[in-house]
């Protein structure tokens, strides 16, 4: 009997079809990140939304951290289980038990802004494999082809808008803004800005606006003196302000502020001897203070992101921010590393402009000037900021505080929308206050 051979036919390959972009690896991380460190989902908010996400149950999540920081309330493990269980949902994402495993996974909330980024980016790619594939559906309609090209257009568009902002927009747009504002400085005197109350400095800046301020001096000249006078002014005017200073802590800020209020001399309130009507006069500034919008941070090497982070915060728990004072720039921390100290400078400068333009507040800065300006007895320039590369490309405006024959003079040497010179002001050292 003739043995049967058999011929094996090899398998057609079938292939399967491409995964969607995503890493659960960053999905995770980023949420992670947010249980751990609740503040940073304020750095993680303004560019990520849960729709972002490709695992459902993350979407679950983010969506909550979203609604627990919309009513003010704090974001915890307990915090999430329980809402996502009002939701009907902790059971879906793996109860609390995947809650906790997610802190576990986090290599640190360091990096909470790089593990969301990779997160955009995969939803980004997501977002334009969903457009080409409804441009291939209008190619191969019977439609006009005008009306092809312009949905298709609008396809990409839709896509691309949310990676790269907002793009282009007709000039009538920002006009009409500038039109109201226009009519409120003619018909009702309002001019835009906050009012720093300091001499005829106001006069020459038209107020601070969105932008970063850079006050810059030697020892002793009054920068600190400065930022807390005008942060003290706006706040009395009702304006929200918010202060990081890296230099001094909290207490000693609040002794500057209290003698700036009550006439008392630092010296004196720093060592507690007073008479009974300088008790009193304390008391009342405690009653002034406990009314004024401003909130204070010392902590020290404060990075960028970390403002930017710790003011949506304050603005989540709140209302609106006004204002933000740095003290100061030259000792502020940053992410990463760089090759020199010329480059950490930059990158600060480079993220006190982004917290501006993200917040649309003014941002007021302390900046040292280097060594060389001590040596001779003249008017401070640009030159003299240390590291003065960055700062003065950054800056908006530069002012120089400067005691000039027994006069103080505030010096605004740069001012990118207006113009430059001098404006006078009364500065009281030993009340540390600019009148």
């Amino acid at each position: 009997m003739a043995q049967r051979t058999t011929t094996l036919t090899p398998k057609t390959a079938v292939s399967a079809s491409p995964v969607m972009p995503h890493s659960v690896e960053a999905e995770e991380a980023a949420i992670g990140s947010v249980l751990i460190n609740p503040d940073a989902y304020f750095e993680l908010a303004v560019f990520l939304k849960a729709e972002d996400f490709y695992i459902h149950r993350h979407r679950f999540i983010w969506e909550v951290f979203a609604r627990l920081h919309a009513s003010r309330k704090p974001v915890d493990l307990l915090t999430v289980a329980d809402e996502l269980e009002r939701d009907g949902k902790l059971a879906e994402v793996g109860g609390s038990a995947y809650l906790t495993s997610l802190i576990n996974q986090v290599p640190t909330s360091l990096n909470a802004e790089a593990y969301g980024r990779i997160v955009q980016e995969h939803s980004t790619r997501r977002k334009l494999i969903f457009a080409a594939n409804m441009i291939a559906s209008l190619a191969y309609s019977s439609d006009p082809i005008t009306d092809v090209t312009s949905s298709a257009v609008m396809e990409l568009e839709k896509a691309v808008t949310d990676a790269m902002g907002t793009g282009l927009r007709h000039m009538t747009v920002p006009f009409s803004a500038m039109y109201d504002q226009m009519a409120d400085a003619s018909e009702k005197g309002i001019v835009p800005g906050i009012p720093t109350c300091i001499g005829n400095l106001d006069v020459l800046l038209k107020n601070l606006k969105v932008g970063v301020y850079v006050v810059a001096g030697r020892p002793g000249q009054g920068k600190t003196a400065f930022k807390l006078s005008v942060a003290k002014n706006a706040a009395m005017q009702g304006y929200r302000v918010a202060v990081f200073s890296l230099e001094m802590p909290n207490e000693q800020i609040t002794q500057r502020l209290t003698a700036n209020e009550t006439g008392i001399p630092l010296d004196r309130i720093q060592s507690g001897q007073l008479t009974q009507e300088e008790w009193e006069k304390v008391n009342a500034a405690a009653e002034t203070f406990e009314k004024l919008p401003i909130f204070m941070d010392d902590t020290p090497a404060i990075t960028p992101a970390q403002i930017e982070a710790r003011c949506r915060r304050l603005i989540m728990q709140h209302g609106p921010l006004d204002l933000v004072v740095v003290d100061y720039l030259q000792i502020m921390g940053m992410d990463g590393r760089s090759a020199n100290r010329t480059e950490e400078v930059s990158a600060i400068s480079r993220g006190l402009k982004t917290v501006s333009r993200r917040l649309n507040v003014p941002v007021l800065v302390g900046a040292q000037l280097n060594r060389e300006s001590e040596k001779e007895e003249r008017r401070p320039r640009l030159s003299d900021l240390r590291e003065s590369g960055s700062i003065e490309a950054d800056a908006d405006v530069v002012i120089f505080p400067f005691e000039e024959d027994s006069v103080e003079t505030l010096i605004v040497a740069k001012h990118r929308n207006g113009k430059k010179g001098d404006a006078n002001a009364s500065f009281v050292k030993q009340l540390t206050k600019f009148e």
